[in-house]
Parts: structure tokens; C-alpha cells; sequence
């Protein structure tokens, strides 16, 4: 049964919600949307755990979702003067050095061309969940392609590579700086590391419809191919079977680790409310300045990747997702992140819309429920 509200005109969301919810496999899922500051979308059902209701504050993983928050901090360090985009990364971590990664700007890092989208030694859990630890690897790390070359989605690496610049530049963790800067201000359930007094608030995660099979790789794939199979599981460090009970991202030991690549919790209220706060100036806090969304929201990324990806082809700015056929967002100003499993979180500056839809329901294939969701919200407000 879905809970919550809509405002007048947005009852179609609510019907569209409705049809999410009962595709849930008996789980839960919640959507929150803003208009200018002011919700007009909260909806939420199901459940969180078994027996246990899903609740407004109820937060989730919510996996790669986490990359577009981390950007928005990296945009509030450009607003303070102490991040220059386009300096290289070696200007505030020296030790990023080696086969070209020398050369690489802020911004291409951030637009997936860093050149280090995994890491060629096999890890465990206790190496991913060591920040320390998985730095130094990358500093270390020979770039598997010509930095600035091409684009690869760092889909883990990402979150430490901008996780470490936010912390050179302000001498707090990532997740710190996310809880002192974001968080803590807008009142959002949202973290980067969980803080263990609200685990019970988070949902156990599942996967219903099966885990894929590791595709065979050829015989003639060159290393990077035969790497980029190990990109989301680094060897043993996360588990094939991610959200099986306890383990993977059902692990708190996971969960409370600051993997700023996926590994972010946050209701759907907290991701909506983030999102809102840089594009309407009646949250508790602005975020991002118009200039700073401008620069950031040009595009960087795009076309064909490096090889073994087929498309469609997402489009990538300054480490912000921007709307394609495969993923759409509300319009051409909207910005945001996707992230495994059906999560989405964005903002539209000219709507002046944040959006935040998270689920513990898992879907590893294509998924229409963001799609649809955010289809409802064009119908409404065109």
C-alpha cells in the first residue's frame, strides 16, 4: 500500500507509483519530489526489512547515486575558490603520479578519464573498506589506458579519486565533509559512512530476479578487458552475490565504511532535498552556484567508451550523469546520478526540481521504474 502525499495536479505520480510499488516483490521503495523548495511527491511503501514497514525515513544503499552528491561537494569547493577544475590532480595530491596520470585535470578525472577504473591486484574486504589503503594503491596505479584518452565509468574508483581531493583540500574525510556541509544543514537522512546509531533505519537490500552470470571473456581480450570484469567486485573484496544476507552491501561493515563510489545511504527525501538545494534558494542551504552548475554540467564524456561496453552510451559531465535515452532526466538542464539496482536522484535548474527515488528491490536488468517515474513527472508539469 503506498503512504504519503501528492499536491494537487501530481496525483498521475502518485497512480504511476502505485504500479512501482506493487513491482517490488513485496519490498519497499519511496519517491520524493520538489518543486522550488516545496515537496510536492512523497510517497513511500512496502517494506524495508520483513515485517518492518518502509517509513518516510527509511534510507537505502543507494549505490552509484552516491558519485553525483560527492560531485556536488566537489562544485562547492569550486564555488569557495579552492579547487580549480582544470589544474591538475597533482596540484592537491602529488602522489598521483605515473604513466601519464601526471597530466590528468580535476575535471577529466571527474568525467571518467582518469585512466584507473580498477585496480589490477586482486583485494579483500578489508583493503576496500581501508581508505588509506586504497588511495595509495591508486596513486600508485599505472593507468590502464592513455589518461585523457578516452572515457571508462570508474564505477568504484571514482569515490575515492574525488573522495581524496575533498580530503586534501579541507583535511576532513569525505563523508565529514558531506555530514558538515549537506547533511547536518538541510536536516537529510543521508550519509557516506553510516553512522551505526541508524542502521536500523536503513533497508535490507534484495536481489529477486537472479544475479547475472559472468560473461566469458575471449581468449584475444586484451588486460583491460579481461580486467573490467573485476571493476565492481576487485577481486574478492565484494561478493558476486552483493545482497545476499549479510554480506556485500548488506555487510555493516560495508555500509559503514566511506566508499564514496557506491556506497552512500540516503532516504528519498534526503536525496531529493540534496538535489533541490542546488537549484532553488528556498532549502535551509543553496548549493552551487549557477555559474559553478553551468561549468560542471558541460559536457565531457561521450560516445564510445573504452572498449567491451555496448551501447547505448551514457552521457557524462563534470562527474554529474546528464540525461540520455537509457537514463533520461526531466530535460536538458537536468543533472544528477543514477545508481545500481534503480535509484535515481537529480535536479532540473530550469524546473527548479529535485528528485530523489530510491528501492531495496534490486532490478541487475533493465529497469523501467525510474524511467517511468520520471515520464510521469514530464506528463505533469509540461
Amino acid at each position: 500500500m503506498t503512504n504519503g502525499q501528492t499536491a494537487a495536479g501530481f496525483e498521475h505520480i502518485a497512480d504511476v507509483f502505485d504500479e512501482v510499488l506493487a513491482d517490488t516483490h513485496g519490498h519497499g521503495a519511496a519517491l520524493h519530489i520538489r518543486l522550488d523548495g516545496t515537496p510536492v511527491v512523497d510517497l513511500w511503501g512496502g517494506n524495508a526489512r520483513p515485517d518492518v514497514p518502509w517509513t518516510p525515513h527509511t534510507s537505502s544503499v543507494i549505490f552509484s547515486c552516491t558519485k553525483g552528491l560527492v560531485s556536488i561537494l566537489i562544485g562547492e569547493l569550486v564555488d569557495e575558490g579552492l579547487l580549480d577544475l582544470d589544474a591538475p590532480v597533482t596540484r592537491y595530491w602529488p602522489e598521483f603520479v605515473g604513466g601519464g596520470k601526471e597530466t590528468v585535470s580535476v575535471r577529466a578525472m571527474l568525467a571518467h578519464r582518469a585512466g584507473v577504473p580498477f585496480i589490477r591486484q586482486p583485494l579483500e574486504k578489508a583493503d576496500i573498506i581501508d581508505w588509506d589503503r586504497m588511495v595509495d594503491l591508486l596513486a600508485a596505479e599505472a593507468p590502464q589506458f592513455e589518461p585523457d584518452s578516452t572515457y571508462s565509468y570508474h564505477g568504484l574508483t571514482f569515490g575515492w579519486l574525488a573522495g581524496e581531493l575533498v580530503r586534501r583540500i579541507t583535511g576532513k574525510s569525505v563523508g565529514t565533509f558531506f555530514s558538515e556541509r549537506i547533511t547536518g544543514p538541510l536536516g537529510a537522512d543521508a550519509w557516506i559512512g553510516l553512522d551505526p546509531a541508524h542502521a536500523d533505519q536503513v533497508a535490507t537490500l534484495y536481489v529477486e530476479d537472479g544475479y547475472p552470470e559472468p560473461q566469458p571473456v575471449r581468449t584475444d581480450a586484451s588486460e583491460f578487458e579481461r580486467l573490467a570484469g573485476e571493476a565492481m567486485t576487485f577481486g574478492n573484496a565484494i561478493p558476486r552475490r552483493f545482497a545476499d544476507p549479510g554480506i556485500g552491501w548488506n555487510d555493516p561493515d560495508m555500509r559503514q565504511a566511506e566508499i564514496p563510489g557506491a556506497g552512500g545511504i540516503a532516504s528519498a527525501r534526503a536525496l531529493a532535498t540534496i538535489w533541490s538545494a542546488t537549484v532553488s534558494d528556498r532549502e535551509a542551504i543553496s548549493l552551487l552556484s549557477p555559474e559553478v552548475i553551468h561549468d560542471m554540467r558541460r559536457v565531457q564524456s561521450i560516445g564510445a567508451p573504452g572498449p567491451g561496453v555496448p551501447p547505448p552510451w551514457p552521457r557524462w559531465a563534470t562527474g554529474f550523469m546528464l540525461s540520455t535515452a537509457v537514463r533520461p532526466f526531466l530535460s536538458p538542464s537536468s543533472f544528477g546520478h543514477d545508481g545500481l539496482g534503480g535509484q535515481v536522484g537529480f535536479a532540473d535548474e530550469d524546473a527548479r526540481i529535485g528528485f530523489g527515488f530510491v528501492t531495496n528491490d534490486l532490478r541487475l536488468t533493465p529497469d523501467p521504474r525510474g524511467v517511468n517515474l520520471v515520464n510521469a513527472l514530464k506528463r505533469v508539469i509540461e
